[in-house]
């Protein structure tokens, strides 16, 4: 007689399926990206992505200290400029929103670890991540400032960056000038493969950045996932620390295939177009927020993702709390 298999038998319980759970979301796995304004008196709420706020400097202390209380240890800034030109130059100043917002973090919470976007998109006129020369992104003029962009993040307490603007050779300039500079402790989380895509869309207005043209010249190509593996080996290759695949859901195959490919950490951005998709379905009464979103995390993890960034982790810290509470109360 054959013996018949029972995978259920390790699913009958809550017990039974906590002891062979494989994945587990942790509040060390979030990073909570977050808007800072300049020349705002209030929060101000971005309607493309509802429960997410445009902060004033003057309440960034507040801001940290709220995602400090329920353990969120590491946040991404992104600054709303009101001082935009061609070149983004605001950011290669040392009195500059990116240098300010970073100084005040690290004056209220120090060990709050601080990961500023490496990007000029926020700041420039015309949207695009870099110098723009006869109506291209010119590779070689971005990473020049972008090195001069990181040196300043650097100096103002920045713990790690995040180069996003997809420029070759970007991560190894960064690294070569943070070592030579006495920043070697300072470390590089690369948007490794960040894929041209429909889900930036509610980022761009909240940073209100209106983009003249398209990025296609330069992010990756969704099609590609071959081409993503070697993006992503030329970053490890020039020295990040951490590998990141922007966005999400639509791309665990390639964060699949990358798991398979480096020993490094690996990090995963739910991008806002990602986070207002739920948002809005679940404010439709279409989906359990909560649901979902532990759901949609927990893939995260399965496909090999170490590190979350998300506008939900704020929330999910404050699920994961309840669900704390609830098993000690249980106990």
């Amino acid at each position: 007689m054959s013996v018949v298999h029972r995978p259920r038998r390790l699913r009958q319980n809550n017990e039974f399926r906590q002891l062979v759970k494989e994945n587990v979301l942790t509040l060390s796995d979030l990073v909570q990206p977050i808007f800072i304004e300049e020349g705002i008196i209030e929060r101000a709420p971005i309607k493309e992505l509802p429960g997410i706020y445009r902060i004033p400097e003057a309440l960034l202390c507040e801001e940290i200290e709220s995602l400090y209380g329920v353990g969120i240890r590491c946040v991404m800034p992104f600054g709303i400029s009101h001082n935009k030109d061609s070149l983004g130059s605001d950011t290669l100043s040392d009195n500059g929103l990116l240098a300010r917002m970073i100084r005040i973090i690290k004056e209220c919470r120090s060990d709050m670890l601080v990961i500023p976007d490496i990007c000029f998109c926020e700041y420039t006129t015309h949207g695009h991540c870099g110098v723009v020369v006869e109506g291209k992104v010119d590779n070689d003029k971005t990473v020049e400032n972008l090195v001069k962009q990181s040196l300043v993040a650097a100096q103002a307490g920045a713990d790690m960056l995040a180069p996003s603007s997809m420029m070759d050779g970007q991560v190894g300039a960064i690294r070569h000038a943070l070592d030579k500079s006495g920043y070697s402790e300072v470390a590089i989380l690369s948007h490794a493969v960040k894929f041209s895509s429909a889900f930036y869309g509610p980022f761009r207005s909240a940073v209100d950045c209106k983009l003249e043209g398209d990025r296609l010249g330069y992010q990756a190509d969704n099609a590609n996932g071959r081409q993503a593996m070697i993006e992503a080996r030329l970053d490890e290759e020039q020295g990040a620390d951490i590998l990141m695949v922007k966005p999400s859901m639509p791309y665990l195959d390639v964060v699949s295939q990358l798991r398979n490919r480096t020993d490094l950490p690996l990090a995963i951005y739910q991008v806002a177009g990602e986070y207002a998709a739920i948002k809005f379905g679940s404010l439709a009464g279409a989906l359990d927020e909560k649901e979902t979103v532990m759901e949609v995390m927990t893939g995260f993890k399965r496909a090999g993702a170490d590190i979350i960034v998300s506008y939900y982790a704020h929330q999910i810290a404050q699920w994961l709390s309840e669900r704390n509470v609830d098993a000690i109360i249980r106990k």
